[in-house]
């Protein structure tokens, strides 16, 4: 719930400040979603990177080399977050962003199932842990909405029959 509070809230931020600065890139919701989920994504990873200690507890009891895969999986946050931002690797990115958030969600079972506090010192009740889970799907979504439509692109320009059939295919 935290996490989804950062990305709207960082989402808001970014539009008004593209809006403020008339830079035209992020004054759409959604282009500005995908930045935020950037930020957050790239935030997120650096927590793991910075104090995988603190993470380890969530997949410890069932899953081999724990402290490695809490480094791998910030790497991981930090790279294909990255990626978002570039139309070249963004699909991809996405994807294997959505894979890796699927990839985690047992971690945030295990939480719940075991009442473990949530991750950032966040409550270990069950009315906030279970919850949480409900959360994971609408991530996932953020980022196939965010990534996979683009907003403010540019059309070219059509000068002759060849440049309209060509920019037909390409949409």
């Amino acid at each position: 719930m935290t996490f989804f509070a950062g990305l709207l809230s960082i989402t808001l931020l970014v539009m008004l400040v593209s809006r403020l600065a008339d830079i035209s890139s992020f004054k759409h919701f959604w282009d500005a979603a995908r930045l935020a989920a950037v930020i957050v994504f790239v935030q997120v990873g650096i927590m793991h990177l910075s104090s995988p200690e603190e993470l380890v507890y969530m997949i410890e009891g069932f899953m081999p080399f724990p402290y490695e895969l809490v480094i791998l999986t910030g790497i991981t946050e930090i790279v294909l977050a990255l990626g978002l931002l570039w139309r070249r690797t963004r699909k991809i990115a996405a994807w294997l962003l959505m894979v890796q958030l699927v990839a985690m969600f047992p971690a945030n079972i295990y939480v719940a199932v075991m009442e473990l506090p949530a991750p950032g010192g966040l409550p270990a009740s069950p009315w906030y842990t279970w919850p949480r889970l409900l959360f994971q799907p609408v991530f996932i979504w953020w980022i196939w909405k965010s990534s996979f439509q683009s907003y403010n692109r540019p059309k070219p320009a059509a000068n002759g029959l060849k440049d309209k059939l060509f920019n037909r295919a390409v949409r």
